[in-house]
């Protein structure tokens, strides 16, 4: 099998419904999940966090109320973290705004979608429940309508059980 390019950079690679995920994992700890287009070939977990991450998103994307339990890294500034608290909270097959969020933790909706945007463990902490006051809005830090991440965030919320963003 021919080695894709950029794999090296990944603990494992494993497939997902809408593409791949690449996991990033050091020190005993999660550093990172990356939303990966289909062409990536999957790549066997090289540590024991790495292995646990597939296995817990392989669970997942079979059934969107299978939990989550891993190291994650403390990544983030302080204010990055308290917006993905708050995010962490949204209940599967349901949104919230950026404006929602801004006022329950007291910020500006832009604000908001920059931390959204800077997650280090999409999935896990559920940036995809959150959404423009008009419509789907961007997904990591992308905005194309047709674009890969925009169809990632689609596929996330109608697995959660979310139709209206289909």
């Amino acid at each position: 099998m021919k080695k894709q390019q950029g794999s090296e950079l990944f603990s494992a690679i494993l497939a997902a419904p809408f593409g791949a995920m690449g996991v990033r994992a050091d020190g005993g700890q999660l550093r990172e999940l990356v939303y990966l287009p289909p062409h990536f070939a999957e790549k066997e977990a090289q540590d024991a966090v790495s292995e646990q991450a597939c296995l817990q998103l392989a669970r997942y994307f079979l059934e969107p109320d299978a939990p989550f339990d891993l190291p994650l890294a403390a990544l983030g500034s302080v204010f990055q973290r308290k917006v993905w608290t708050a995010i962490g909270q949204i209940p599967r097959g349901q949104v919230r705004t950026y404006g929602d969020v801004a006022r329950l933790i007291g910020s500006a909706p832009r604000a908001v979608g920059q931390a959204c945007g800077a997650n280090w463990f999409p999935v896990l902490i559920p940036c995809h429940r959150v959404t423009a006051a008009s419509g789907l809005g961007g997904f990591a830090h992308h905005d194309d309508a047709m674009g890969f991440h925009l169809g990632v965030k689609r596929w996330l919320l109608a697995h959660e059980g979310v139709a209206a963003y289909s």
